[in-house]
């Protein structure tokens, strides 16, 4: 069992299932507000500073997902204002490890369950939102 620090989006249908799957496994989960954080940049380097600046950013995000903001064509610090001024546009969850500290973006299957494990007969989690386009907004469902 890892207690694990989970920022999400409340009311995300997609951090609920992410959820469930950590919480089969045994995992202890404190969760967070990812769009109420007081973010700093040094704080979401922390995440993100491993990652390439594309790897930031939720693609279901409304602006991300209708093309005003291509990721691909920012650089880091004008991505980071963007991500620091909307935090809807964080790609999500961010987790990180209450008992070594390291951090995970997002929520592929395979790299949780390298990182923490997750449960063989858990519920099936990933990625992505399953919302009608037009529930996604600034203000948690």
């Amino acid at each position: 069992m890892t207690r694990i620090t989970f920022y999400e989006k409340p009311g995300c249908g997609g951090n609920a299932r992410q959820r469930a799957a950590l919480q089969a496994a045994g995992h202890e989960l404190e969760r967070r507000d990812l769009l109420a954080e007081p973010w700093t940049e040094a704080a979401l380097l922390d995440f993100l500073a491993p990652l390439p600046v594309a790897d930031w950013f939720n693609r279901a995000a409304p602006r991300v997902r209708d093309g005003e903001i291509v990721p691909e064509r920012l650089a880091p610090e004008q991505a980071l204002a963007l991500l620091l001024a909307e935090p809807l546009l964080i790609r999500r969850p961010l987790m990180q490890r209450q008992d070594s500290g390291s951090r995970l973006v997002g929520f592929d299957p395979a790299a949780v369950e390298a990182w923490v494990g997750l449960s063989p007969t858990g519920p099936a989690a990933g990625e992505g939102c399953t919302a009608p386009a037009r529930t996604c907004s600034t203000v948690p469902l």
